[in-house]
C-alpha cells in the first residue's frame, strides 16, 4: 500500500516512515491514496475521512495523527473504501508505566518497538520506572552490574518517542525502593534502612539533586515522577540512632519540600504517589482505605506545588475509586491515577482481575474529570513474565482514553491490527493462571504458573492447594491451543508464546508430581515410586530444560543480560532439586535408606485462607516458593 501525505506533515514524517514495515505501507510521491494531514489545535476531538483514494485527518497533537492513522491503516487493510470516524479524547494524559527496575531492563531495540505500538494504540506519554537504572554522576555503584541505560541511549528512546508523538517521562525513587543501590558500602552515607534514604542529611540532598539532573538531562519532559511511595519504614533504621524519633508525617513532608526545591531549581513539575498521605491519616498509620478521612493538618502541610497520583489495581468497585479521588480532591488539585495490568509474580497476565478493576478505575476518572491516566506494568521478584503479554490490556485503556464506552469489537479490531495478536491468545496465556481450583470469573490474585513450577517436588509447599484437582488435562489443552496458533501464525511477536507453551507442558507434568510422590509413598507403592524416579522425574528434568532456553531465548531478545542470571539460577535450582528428588527414591528403593524424611512430613496448606477462596493461593516471593529454610540471613532494617 503506497500513500502520498501532504499538509501539516512535516513534524510527522519521521515518525510515519518507522511505522512501514511493522503495518504494511510504503510512502511515496507516487500513490494510489494522497492522505492531507491538518492540524487543528483548537480542535480537541479527532477526525478521518476517506472515498476512493483521498483522506483527510484532523488532529489537535501527533498522537492523535498517529492514533488516526492506525485507525485509518485498519479500515483501509479491511478493504473499506469510504468512511468517515470521529473520536473525543477523554483524557489530557494516557500511557503505560514501563518497570525497568526488577532487574528486566528492555533492550532500546526492544523499547522502539513497543513506542511504535504504543502510538498507533493512541497513547501520547510512557513512564519510566528506574529506581537505580541511569547513570548518576559520580556515583559508579547507582546501577552497577544492573543493565543501566546511559544518558545516550535515554536520549535515543526520548528523541524516537518525540518522533512518534510520545512524551517519554522519568519515574525515581526519592526517599524509599533503593535498595539495589543502598545495598553498597559505598552508599551507607545515604542509607537509613534498607531501601530508604537518610533524611536530614547533606549528603542526602546533594545525592538527590545529582539523581535528578542526570535522570532529566536526556528527556525533553519537564515532567517528573519523583515516587515516596511505600516509605512506612523512613525514619526507623540508621535516622532513629542518629536523631531519635519524629513523626513520619513531619518527615516526609520536609523531605518532600526539599526535593521539590531542587526539582523547581530544575524547572521541572512533580509528580509522586499519594499512598503515603492516605496510609498516614489511617487510624493504623498503614491503611489504604476508601474510608480513610483525610485531616486537615495534613491537607494544610502537604505541599501544592506536586501532583498526587493515586495508585489501584485490584479494586473493582467503582465506588471505592470515587471515593479515593474526592479524597484526593481536597488537596485542591485532581490527581493523576494509575491503574495496573497484571503481568508481575507470574508467568500470565491476569485479564480476569485486571479489566474488571481496570473499567471501574476508568469509568471514576471519566466522571470525576481525572485527566492523568497511567497503566502500570510492574515486574516485581525478577520480571519472569515480559510486557508484551499485556497488549491486550494496553489497547484497553488506549480505547478508553478515546470514547466513554468501550465497544468490544473494536478493540479486539484494534488488538488484532496494532499488536498482530488474535486477542484470543491473551486469554489463553491468562489461562496458565486459571486451572482447576480457581472458580470462573476468578477476581483474586492467584498465580500458580509461577508456585507450581518452582516449588520443590520433595518438599510441596503448595501441593496441599493442588489435591485432588485435574491439572495435566488442563495444561496439555493450553500446550496444544498455543502450539496450534503458532504454528498457523508466524507473526514477529511469536516468540512470546514459546515460553508460555513450554511452562504449559512443565507444568502438565509437574503441577501435581509432588502429590502423587506422596501418595505413592504413603501407601508404599513401589510400583509408582519406581516410575516416578525411572520416568516421570527424568522426564521432568527434559521438559524445564527446555523451558530455561526458551526463557533464555525470550530474555535476550528483548532484553539487556543482566538479571537473567537470577532467573538462571532458580532454573538451576530446580534441576538440581528434581535431581535430588530422584537420589532420594533410588536409595529408598534400593534400601540405602529406611525412609525419606521429606515425604514423612504432613503436607499443609501454604496459606490456610486459601479454602476459603477462589483462588489455588499467592505467593510473591520465589525464595519462599522454594523452601521454607533460610535463603539469608535477615540483618536488621539498617
Amino acid at each position: 500500500m503506497k500513500i502520498q501525505f501532504t499538509g501539516d506533515v512535516n513534524q510527522l514524517l519521521s515518525g510515519i516512515t518507522e511505522l512501514q514495515n511493522d503495518y504494511d505501507f510504503v510512502v511515496s510521491n507516487h500513490a494510489d491514496i494522497i492522505l492531507h494531514c491538518k492540524e487543528n489545535r483548537y480542535e480537541k476531538n479527532l477526525h478521518i475521512s476517506y472515498q476512493d483514494g483521498r483522506g483527510t485527518i484532523t488532529y489537535q497533537k501527533p498522537s492523535h495523527f498517529f492514533r488516526a492513522f492506525g485507525l485509518l491503516l485498519e479500515h483501509l487493510q479491511k478493504g473499506e473504501i469510504a468512511f468517515f470516524i470521529e473520536e473525543i479524547p477523554q483524557f489530557e494524559t494516557i500511557g503505560p508505566m514501563f518497570d525497568l527496575s526488577r532487574n528486566a531492563v528492555l533492550k532500546t531495540e526492544t523499547f522502539k518497538d513497543l513506542i511504535r505500538k504504543l502510538a498507533v494504540m493512541g497513547f501520547d506519554s510512557a513512564m519510566l520506572y528506574m529506581e537505580d537504572i541511569y547513570e548518576v554522576r559520580n556515583e559508579p555503584y547507582f546501577g552497577y552490574m544492573r543493565g543501566r541505560y546511559s544518558q545516550v541511549e535515554l536520549k535515543s528512546l526520548d528523541d524516537y518517542a518525540h518522533n512518534l508523538g510520545i512524551e517519554l517521562i522519568p519515574c525515581i525513587q526519592t526517599l524509599a525502593h533503593l535498595e539495589e543501590f543502598l545495598k553498597w558500602n559505598a552508599a551507607y552515607r545515604y542509607k537509613d534502612t534498607r531501601g530508604a534514604l537518610l533524611l536530614e542529611s547533606d549528603d542526602t540532598y546533594d545525592l538527590l539533586d545529582t539523581m535528578i539532573q542526570s535522570v532529566t538531562a536526556p528527556f525533553r519532559s519537564k515532567r517528573i515522577h519523583i515516587g515516596m511511595d511505600e516509605a512506612e519504614e523512613v525514619g526507623r533504621g540508621r535516622y532513629l540512632n542518629l536523631n531519635g524519633y519524629k513523626p513520619r508525617f513531619e518527615l516526609m513532608v520536609e523531605h518532600l519540600e526539599k526535593v521539590l526545591a531542587i526539582t523547581e531549581k530544575y524547572g521541572l513539575k512533580a509528580m509522586m504517589w499519594s499512598d503515603m498521605f492516605l496510609k498516614l491519616a489511617s487510624k493504623t498509620g498503614d491503611q489504604y482505605s476508601k474510608n480513610t478521612e483525610m485531616p486537615a493538618y495534613i491537607i494544610e502541610k502537604t505541599p501544592k506545588n506536586v501532583q498526587l497520583m493515586y495508585w489501584q489495581y485490584n479494586q473493582t468497585d467503582g465506588n471505592h475509586y470515587e471515593q479515593i479521588i474526592e479524597q484526593h480532591k481536597r488537596f485542591s488539585k485532581t490527581p493523576a491515577f494509575a491503574g495496573g495490568m497484571w503481568i508481575w509474580n507470574t508467568f500470565a497476565p491476569n485479564y480476569n482481575l485486571s479489566l474488571p478493576a481496570s473499567k471501574a478505575a476508568l469509568t471514576a476518572c471519566k466522571k470525576h474529570g481525572v485527566k492523568d491516566v497511567f497503566v502500570t506494568l510492574w515486574g516485581d521478584d525478577g520480571f519472569e513474565n515480559n510486557v508484551y503479554t499485556a497488549l491486550f490490556g494496553l489497547q484497553y485503556y488506549a480505547e478508553h482514553a478515546f470514547a466513554k464506552e468501550i465497544d468490544e469489537e473494536k478493540l479486539k479490531d484494534r488488538v488484532k491490527f496494532c499488536t498482530g495478536i488474535d486477542p484470543e491468545m491473551f486469554f489463553v496465556l491468562n489461562e496458565l493462571d486459571t486451572p482447576p481450583g480457581v472458580s470462573e470469573g476468578n477476581l483474586q490474585q492467584t498465580n500458580p504458573s509461577k508456585f507450581l513450577l518452582w516449588q520443590d517436588v520433595l518438599l510441596g509447599l503448595f501441593d496441599k492447594h493442588v489435591e485432588g484437582l485435574e491439572m495435566q488435562p488442563h495444561y496439555e489443552k493450553i500446550e496444544k491451543r498455543i502450539n496450534n496458533y503458532r504454528i498457523n501464525h508466524h507473526g514477529n511477536l511469536d516468540y512470546i508464546f514459546s515460553v508460555p507453551e513450554k511452562l504449559s507442558r512443565v507444568l502438565a507434568l509437574k503441577a501435581t508430581i509432588g502429590v502423587q510422590l506422596k501418595q505413592a509413598y504413603d501407601t508404599k507403592n513401589m510400583d509408582i515410586l519406581t516410575n516416578l524416579a525411572n520416568v516421570l522425574l527424568p522426564e521432568l528434568i527434559v521438559r524445564v530444560k527446555a523451558l530455561r532456553v526458551a526463557h533464555r531465548e525470550q530474555w535476550l531478545k528483548l532484553n539487556k543480560p543482566f538479571g537473567w542470571e537470577v532467573i538462571d539460577i532458580r532454573y538451576g535450582g530446580l534441576i538440581n532439586r528434581i535431581d535430588t528428588a530422584i537420589k532420594r527414591l533410588n536409595d529408598y528403593l534400593n534400601h540405602s535408606i529406611d525412609s525419606i524424611e521429606e515425604l514423612e512430613q504432613e503436607r499443609l496448606f501454604f496459606s490456610p485462607d486459601v479454602q476459603n477462596s477462589t483462588s489455588l493461593g499467592w505467593c510473591s516471593y520465589y525464595y519462599r516458593i522454594a523452601s521454607p529454610n533460610v535463603f539469608f540471613h535477615v540483618l536488621p532494617i539498617y
